[in-house]
């Protein structure tokens, strides 16, 4: 469970928040221009946003030697300072990285336009007709961590979805972060102006971002859980997050066991560093003697620490002794924790008590054992006999994702394209009004669904 609590940012005290009004103004004069950009972005056509998108895949290939430049110089820096690895991973922007954001960029723009979608039509009265239709939430700011890949997902899924966005990045990314703002701010100008994008860099305009909730519509942190509450602790602007990202692999006792390994292989190295990939493996009792041996094997081939619980270690002797904490920890590297559980209702309540409600997947042949799974696990993403590695944006299919939402209100799970939406309702008419419908005889709605409107 997240607690909200009074928590202190590179130990900024609350009442520091308000900063100097030089610097506030010249932060808010720049979020106003953006919130004027949004407004003109909502309009622009399907077309022209689509063709800006193009033109930030062409600038950021044509620019790349620039860009990989500057990320180098990141990386230097955080070698030198000392990073752990696992941030250095993130923070590398390399010729493949690149080619993946691009591609992600031009599957983005072939996308259906988001913008306009009729999701409830009903004729109140003859020819009276009301409709809730998709539009733009306005400006959007992304905090998140040192990964410019994310940078370049979330400024093109809020440019085809017709928001406007202000980034602030790791500070370990700072050279790459202002090199992308700048070429994809050249890149658009011409198409829809400049003004849609902003990108920021202390920890001061943090702050003051926070308070500007009649500029800002919604803020997206990324990071730990203690970042994501201070943010939440201290603005009025709605905020979408996840935390922690403590996601599980649980093997049933009728699972496949070389079916189980490549998955638990994949959801953990396959790319360590993501909040989608598994750091508690649970086993059940029945299938661990066969199962286990396996596992080790495989782990051992792939360089991941096990911390395991006591019956596990009779499996694999080598193992670290598991603590509580180990079950409650976000690992972000090869090293994971094992427990084995005696029955499906263990390893749920056990997801329950120390999981982050992100991504949890089950192994089994039992298609019982996997309706309790789906039914029974409370997070963003349930998955059966696949790697938990696939809650995202992308294989999903939804372009990109700005980050995966653990939260239940408005968008949960990876969010894309429809999460950066929000609604009106239009109701067109032709004279109506109230009093017509009001008193003993007063004329009855029809309230008829149009599905096909």
């Amino acid at each position: 469970m997240r607690v909200r609590q009074k928590l202190n940012m590179h130990e900024v005290e609350s009442n520091q928040l308000m900063r100097h009004p030089e610097t506030m103004s010249g932060l808010e004069e720049k979020v106003r221009s953006i919130r004027r950009g949004a407004s003109e972005l909502s309009i622009k056509s399907n077309e022209t946003r689509k063709a800006a998108i193009e033109s930030m895949a062409e600038a950021i290939l044509r620019r790349k030697a620039e860009i990989i430049d500057a990320n180098n110089e990141d990386l230097e820096r955080a070698e030198k300072s000392g990073i752990p690895s696992s941030i250095l991973h993130r923070l590398k922007f390399s010729e493949d990285k690149i080619a993946s954001a691009v591609k992600g960029l031009r599957e983005l723009a072939s996308l259906p336009d988001p913008v306009g979608k009729v999701r409830e039509a009903r004729e109140l009265d003859e020819g009276f007709v009301l409709k809730k239709v998709t539009f733009p939430i306005g400006v959007i700011a992304m905090i998140f961590e040192a990964r410019p890949d994310a940078l370049v997902q979330i400024a093109g899924l809020c440019l085809r979805s017709g928001n406007a966005v202000v980034l602030k990045g790791g500070k370990e990314a700072e050279n790459t972060n202002r090199v992308l703002v700048k070429v994809i701010a050249e890149a658009t100008e011409s198409i829809v102006n400049s003004s849609w994008i902003l990108g920021i860099e202390s920890h001061a305009d943090v702050d003051t971002l926070l308070t500007l909730d009649k500029d800002i519509d919604l803020i997206i942190p990324r990071g730990s859980n203690k970042f994501v509450s201070y943010v939440m602790d201290h603005t009025h602007i709605p905020v979408i997050g996840h935390s922690d990202g403590i996601c599980s692999v649980y093997v049933d006792e009728s699972a496949d066991i070389n079916m189980a390994v490549r998955i638990i292989i994949d959801s953990k190295t396959q790319y360590p560093a993501a909040c989608n990939a598994a750091e508690t493996i649970l086993v059940h009792e029945r299938i661990a003697p066969e199962l286990l041996p396996e596992l080790r094997k495989a782990f051992k081939a792939c360089g991941v620490i096990v911390h395991a619980d006591e019956k596990s270690r009779v499996y694999i002797p080598d193992a670290i002794p598991a603590t509580e904490d180990d079950f409650h920890t976000e690992y972000l590297s090869l090293e994971c924790a094992l427990k084995i559980v005696e029955s499906i209702d263990e390893a749920i309540s056990h997801i329950a008590e120390h999981g982050s409600h992100h991504t949890d997947s089950i192994v089994t042949g039992s298609e019982e054992s996997k309706a309790r799974f789906f039914r029974e696990v409370d997070s963003a993403d349930v998955f059966c006999n696949c790697s938990t590695r696939f809650a995202d944006g992308f294989r999903f299919g939804l372009g990109a994702e700005v980050g995966i939402s653990t939260s239940k209100i408005h968008a949960r799970g990876p969010v894309g394209l429809e999460g950066l939406m929000t609604t009106k309702w239009l109701l067109s008419g032709h004279g109506e009004i109230v009093a017509d419908y009001s008193g003993p005889d007063g004329k009855n709605f029809k309230h008829k669904e149009l599905c096909n409107a």
